[in-house]
């Protein structure tokens, strides 16, 4: 059986505002107002996300803002991502909707299985990670350091990150494919006791995580890694993808939450 899903694009944003626009989608699809959705996007300028129980005094803020960086915190878990030179996807559906139904560790696995695919297409060598933690037991501020439940990864090393936030409207997973650049940019956006200790982060993360150019030897367009993701989904999930704007009511919603949590520092700077 095939059921129709929404496929939003969203053009580059700031972290707060996809954060927002997230969260929005997850209210709207959850309660049956828009169809399930499927969203594809990236960030402008570049932004270091925290996990939702992630404390600020990790950030090294003069740092970010010397980079030019923005800070935000999701409404998931795990821990730091630096966003830049990716593509983001986030899947926004009603609890019983049967591509997220059951426990978290199932609906990763099933939505992991599109990401797979996604990736095969696009020539990418890459397995699942059995773990069975998703999230992860990792110790350090850095969310690519370790792979969890049914994550991406080639040889060993993490290539796709994803998180889930599981509410009572709805349930939100996103994730991020870095196609390209230097991963270990982010620890120049985060506190270490000294600069050996942040050179030695740096060398653990370039053993444990990877881009898709790196993987392949070829710089990876957006929009082609953008086809695959909904084909991929498309065929693995049984979907068919209409695609559309944001709504009204989601672009309110999305702008009231930028200014009452993802843009106000008692949500992004908390302990």
């Amino acid at each position: 059986m095939t059921d129709t899903w929404r496929l939003l694009i969203t053009p580059p944003a700031r972290g707060a505002w996809n954060m927002a626009v997230d969260e929005a989608i997850l209210q709207s699809a959850g309660h049956g107002v828009s169809l399930p959705t499927l969203r594809l996007y990236d960030w402008s300028p570049a932004c270091l996300s925290l996990g939702y129980a992630q404390s600020f005094k990790d950030v090294d803020t003069t740092r970010l803002r010397a980079q030019g960086w923005d800070v935000v915190r999701r409404l998931t878990g795990g821990r730091a991502i630096l966003h830049i030179d990716e593509l983001t996807y986030s899947v926004c559906a009603a609890p019983n909707d049967p591509r997220v139904l059951g426990s978290v560790l199932e609906s990763y696995h099933r939505l992991a299985k599109a990401l797979i695919t996604a990736l095969h297409n696009l020539g990418l060598p890459v397995e699942m990670e059995e773990n069975t933690s998703p999230g992860g037991n990792v110790r350090g501020p850095v969310c690519f350091e370790v792979p969890s439940a049914y994550e991406i990864v080639v040889n060993g090393k993490k290539l796709v990150g994803s998180a889930q936030a599981r509410k009572k409207e709805g349930v939100l997973q996103h994730g991020t494919f870095p196609l390209c650049g230097d991963l270990t940019r982010i620890t120049q956006a985060l506190i270490f006791p000294d600069e050996t200790t942040r050179s030695a982060a740096a060398e653990k993360l370039l053993s444990r995580a990877t881009t898709a150019e790196t993987v392949c030897g070829h710089a990876l367009a957006w929009h082609t890694a953008a086809q695959a993701f909904v084909n991929a989904f498309e065929v693995e999930l049984g979907l068919n993808f209409e695609r559309d704007e944001l709504t009204t009511i989601e672009k309110k919603y999305a702008q009231e939450l930028l200014e009452t949590k993802y843009d106000h520092p008692s949500w992004t700077e908390r302990s």
